[in-house]
């Protein structure tokens, strides 16, 4: 859009003569009761202002904001805003396209202030489905107050789905030892939070692993029966269902029974992603007759029986198709695949074409490359969004899901990841008119009302530590796990990362990511979520920081070099402080849930230096 830098772009723009200055006092008046909520959310934005407006649904009369419903204007979330030098209409057919009217109005006002030029703006979404699935199993457990906060944010930058990604975290009535010391959901907490996405047009479609990542569930002494390969001897040999084991289906029945029928929405995401070990095992037998595609068929398939019966339409990833070709044409129609890809480039994306010619409905599915990392990998996630979206539109998706996961215990804070969600939204709305090069810009001064670049800056110093570090990046950032990697190698430690980091890259973090001053402070203007998220890009900063510390120090020990007993005390008591950051920043928006985990990592990698400093 030309004239002010909106976060969400709109389609057709059209300046008009003059400007309209918003008045001390003046009336907002609504069509419907629905008006209500965005109305007062605009009252709110005008009285941060100085101004003193007054809300008021039906009647007649003067007002400097009238919603107006017009049924010739096609497509519910299809919306028309006016803005003349007399007044402001906001046009649409529905409540959710005047829902998005005034989400524009509202970014419109934030960033012109009291005074907007006329214009007429038509606007539509590009996708139905825009949607975030947020990961809730891998350590975070977010309090419903933090969820609901962010539906406000994410229905303003008009998403309309949200995903809760539940392995074990729910409080199954029939199977109480699932979710037992994971902060589960309670029923209450899902209805709680529907009614919530409901007021702000956002659907809350449940999402639940059936098949693979059950490891929290089949490691469990009464389900492990179940497991593909019950005597593995790894935590990922316990994470996949067994297919051909008829018990396995009426587990599933029952955990659908409480969990499925809680959401109102029509679409259930069965999951039934990365079951690699799916015929290997148990149904291995099955497997040499049928092949390993016909066996995840064959329980596909059991499971879509299941939604059906509950009433919805089954979505599940769509990783484990496109590597079995042949199931393409072969599993029920309807099915919706969520084709995922994190990765610029990725085979993913490439497979968005073979889905579309198979008949499938789908929805493409990037992500904002938070997980593994303290502060995102933020070229790869921009550019990841705006290659699937490309691909979405030319081959006809239903949706952009942009995904937001935990892996290894989610050290990543949700503020960190608030970027690569509107990133996501932007282009789910209107993703040829997005600035991709300045977008970074824009999301600062929208979300954080930046007036410089010196916060945009921050962020995108943070987001390539994963490059400059050195080593590999695939999915992840080195410095992830080189926080509590152990100084002196251990035989048997899972991630060794420290060795493949550069002691250059190392330096230049430290000296970019040490800056005094480099992350600005939350104003008294600023509501606490946001506040928040700055704490949670600061604190990202110094755990980059403190995990680089530590590989030069590592790198020094592995040498063979000797390393000075203070600087191993300084290595230790940086720990215990970022410790306690840490636990601070995680209570805040989540349930206490596997903090505990994070924590003993920390702990350990203090006495590790507290250990050495002693011998030093």
């Amino acid at each position: 859009m030309k004239g002010a830098p909106l976060l969400i772009p709109v389609h057709d723009w059209l300046p008009l003569t003059g400007v309209f200055h918003w008045p001390v006092r003046c009336v907002l008046r609504g069509a419907a009761e629905a008006d209500r909520l965005p109305l007062a959310q605009l009252d709110a934005d005008l009285r941060r202002l100085g101004r003193s407006p007054s809300v008021r649904i039906g009647g007649r009369g003067p007002a400097a904001v009238q919603v107006v419903r017009n049924p010739v204007i096609k497509g519910d979330e299809h919306y028309q805003l006016w803005i003349k030098p007399d007044g402001i209409s906001l046009i649409a057919p529905a409540d959710g396209g005047a829902y998005y009217a005034a989400a524009t109005l509202r970014e419109l006002l934030a960033a012109c202030g009291r005074t907007i030029p006329a214009c007429v703006i038509d606007d539509w979404p590009e996708f139905p489905r825009r949607g975030v699935c947020l990961d809730c199993s891998r350590g975070k457990v977010p309090t419903v107050a933090t969820l609901k906060a962010l539906v406000e944010r994410l229905a303003g930058w008009k998403v309309n789905e949200l995903q809760l990604y539940v392995e074990n975290v729910f409080t199954f009535r029939r199977h109480p030892a699932i979710g037992k010391g994971y902060s589960p959901f309670a029923p209450a907490d899902i209805r709680s939070l529907q009614d919530h996405c409901k007021l702000h047009h956002i659907r809350l479609v449940g999402a639940l692993a059936s098949f693979g990542h059950m490891e929290r569930i089949l490691e469990l002494p009464k389900y492990r029966g179940l497991s593909e390969m019950p005597e593995g001897g790894t935590e990922m040999d316990l994470g996949t269902l067994c297919p051909t084991d008829p018990r396995s289906i009426r587990f599933l029945a029952e955990l659908y029974k409480e969990f499925m029928l809680l959401f109102s929405a029509p679409d259930f995401n069965a999951c039934c992603d990365e079951t690699s070990d799916f015929a290997a095992g148990r149904s291995s037998r099955r497997a040499k007759r049928i092949g390993p595609g016909g066996v995840y068929l064959e329980f596909v398939k059991k499971i879509h029986r299941l939604c059906r019966r509950g009433g919805k339409r089954m979505n599940i990833w769509a990783d484990i198709a496109i590597k079995h070709p042949g199931l393409l044409g072969e599993l029920p129609r309807g099915v919706v695949l969520l084709n995922w890809e994190y990765n610029v480039g990725g085979p993913g994306i490439a497979a968005t074409e073979a889905i579309a010619r198979a008949g499938l409905p789908f929805v493409v599915c990037p992500g904002t490359s938070s997980w593994q990392t303290h502060g995102t990998r933020l070229a790869n996630a921009v550019a990841n969004v705006a290659q699937f979206a490309s691909a979405g539109r030319r081959w006809g998706a239903e949706g952009l899901l942009n995904t937001d996961w935990g892996d290894f215990g989610h050290r990543n804070f949700l503020g960190v990841s608030l970027h690569g969600l509107a990133h996501g939204a932007a282009h789910a709305w209107n993703g040829q008119a997005v600035d991709n090069a300045r977008f970074t810009e824009t999301f600062c001064f929208r979300v954080f009302n930046q007036k410089d670049d010196r916060l945009a800056s921050a962020i995108r110093a943070l987001g390539d530590s994963y490059r400059t570090c050195g080593g590999d990046h695939y999915n992840s950032c080195p410095l992830y796990h080189a926080l509590v990697e152990p100084l002196v190698p251990q035989e048997g430690y899972r991630f060794a990362r420290i060795d493949q980091t550069h002691r250059a890259g190392l330096m230049g973090i430290i000296e970019r990511l040490s800056a005094r001053r480099m992350w600005p402070a939350g104003g008294k203007e600023m509501q606490r979520f946001e506040a928040l998220a700055l704490d949670e890009l600061s604190a990202a900063a110094a755990m980059d920081v403190l995990a680089c510390r530590r590989a030069l120090v590592a790198k020094e020990i592995r040498a063979g070099g000797a390393v000075p007993r203070r600087q191993l005390l300084a290595l230790a008591d940086g720990m215990a402080e970022l410790a306690k950051r840490f636990a601070a920043l995680w209570r805040a928006r989540n349930r206490p849930s596997r903090l505990a985990d994070n924590l003993a990592l920390m702990r350990r990698a203090e006495a590790e230096s507290r250990l050495l400093a002693r011998h030093a």
